[in-house]
């Protein structure tokens, strides 16, 4: 018995730390499939730009207001490589995103993909989250930042998701052409926190 719970235990154990270790950034962004006005879109087709990858609902206030500043930033900095895309993943999104796109006239790639691959990319080890995620991908297709599943006051989420922070971070990428960096500032790691 007692050996049957000590094995046990080493799998937690080695789970966590497998968990923990996927949650670091920098580290190689998996492939994602989305929709685009009908047509498969896959991340690795932008490959060679910075991409701001920002995973929302088309019916969240913050999402939209997030939109707004993703066109912003595609204004101010796409011209030096950088990328906006704003991926759907609420209910009947495939529904929504056309009008979405078109009500805040985005001049970026406004797709949907399904909730399970936004969790499985972000890394998540549940299925509560709060929106908008976002995932900061350099030239070379490493993550270098990445919000938390979940926002809690004064924590990664609330550091990251301010205007005058990512646009830091973006200029640092596009002026980097490094694929992975140490980064040791806190604000620089999210690890997804496990619901209390």
């Amino acid at each position: 018995m007692k050996t049957v719970v000590a094995t046990l235990a080493s799998i937690a154990i080695a789970a966590v730390s497998l968990f923990a270790a996927d949650m670091t950034v920098p580290r190689k962004a998996p492939e994602l499939a989305f929709t685009v006005n009908g047509q498969q879109k896959l991340l690795s087709q932008y490959r060679g730009k910075v991409v701001a990858l920002e995973f929302i609902w088309t019916t969240c206030p913050h999402c939209q207001a997030w939109t707004k500043i993703m066109n912003k930033f595609q204004d101010e900095f796409g011209s030096r490589g950088f990328q906006a895309i704003d991926v759907a993943v609420n209910d009947n999104a495939d529904l929504l995103v056309d009008n979405f796109a078109k009500d805040f006239q985005t001049k970026f790639p406004v797709g949907w993909t399904l909730r399970d691959q936004m969790i499985s990319f972000m890394g998540f080890n549940s299925a509560y989250f709060v929106v908008p995620q976002l995932a900061l991908i350099d030239r070379k297709g490493y993550i270098q930042l990445q919000t938390p599943a979940r926002e809690e006051p004064g924590g990664d989420w609330d550091k990251i998701m301010k205007e005058d922070v990512l646009r830091q971070h973006i200029e640092e990428l596009l002026g980097s052409n490094s694929a992975s960096r140490s980064h040791t500032a806190t604000s620089h790691v999210a690890l997804a926190k496990k619901p209390s």
